[in-house]
């Protein structure tokens, strides 16, 4: 854990989240700012600074998240799509060091966006 971090914060119940789903390895909670009608982020529970580092530290973890996101979808009746993003660095718009996998759905989220 972070002292610093936001969703390390979090995910010690530090800071009230909207948890949406909490299992070994992963929390997922609502989005303060949503840029869709569902929009969750999961989290592992280890400080990790984004995708690129669950990658080097442990694939697994990945797989969990994506896993986690999975079953948000199932319960979220998201079965029309769904986006999942991860935004890695600060060129890539990433704000919060903690790597999160953004699930984006409820509506059309169309290709291109915009």
């Amino acid at each position: 854990m972070s002292d610093d971090c936001l969703f390390c914060k979090i995910v010690a119940g530090d800071i009230p989240a909207t948890v949406v789903r909490d299992d070994e390895r992963t929390l997922a909670f609502r989005d303060v700012n949503p840029q869709a009608p569902v929009h969750v982020l999961v989290v592992p529970k280890r400080h990790l600074p984004d995708a690129a580092a669950v990658l080097a530290d442990d694939p697994t973890l990945l797989s969990a998240m994506f896993a986690s996101a999975v079953k948000v979808t199932e319960d979220e009746k998201l079965g029309d799509g769904y986006r999942l993003v991860f935004n890695t660095g600060k060129g890539a718009g990433q704000t919060v060091f903690h790597a999160h996998l953004h699930l984006l759905g409820g509506r059309d989220l169309g290709w291109p966006p915009g």
